[in-house]
């Protein structure tokens, strides 16, 4: 099976940087994309930022331009750098992967416990 385990959530004043980093272990056959997902009380869970295994990104509008995020294919890692941290970026951010656990399989979901994040003013 396969588990992420998410890290470098925190408490930061606005305009300051976080960098969360997933770490996926287990027997992973193929991934075909990782990326971070959050959801703030009182809103639904949106995208926030993936990348599939081709290196394509893709981001929410609302961090365009302030968040990036990396992958090591040879490790199965996915990192999300913040910064000009605001808070409406205040929420628990979850790790996600699409993948495979064997050639005859198809792809599964799967996701981190989540990490928070709180941007104060």
């Amino acid at each position: 099976q396969v588990q992420l385990v998410e890290s470098g959530g925190g408490s930061v004043q606005a305009g300051g940087s976080l960098r969360l980093s997933c770490a996926a272990s287990g027997s992973i056959f193929s991934v075909n994309a990782m990326g971070w997902y959050r959801q703030a009380p009182g809103k639904q869970r949106e995208l926030v930022a993936t990348i599939n295994s081709g290196g394509n990104t893709n981001y929410a509008d609302s961090v365009k331009g302030r968040f990036t995020i990396s992958k090591d294919n040879a490790k199965n890692t996915v990192t999300l750098q913040m910064n000009s941290l605001k808070p409406g970026d205040t929420a628990v951010y979850y790790c996600h992967l699409n993948g495979r656990l064997s050639s005859l399989g198809y792809g599964r979901e799967y996701w981190g416990q989540g990490t928070q994040v709180s941007v104060s003013s």
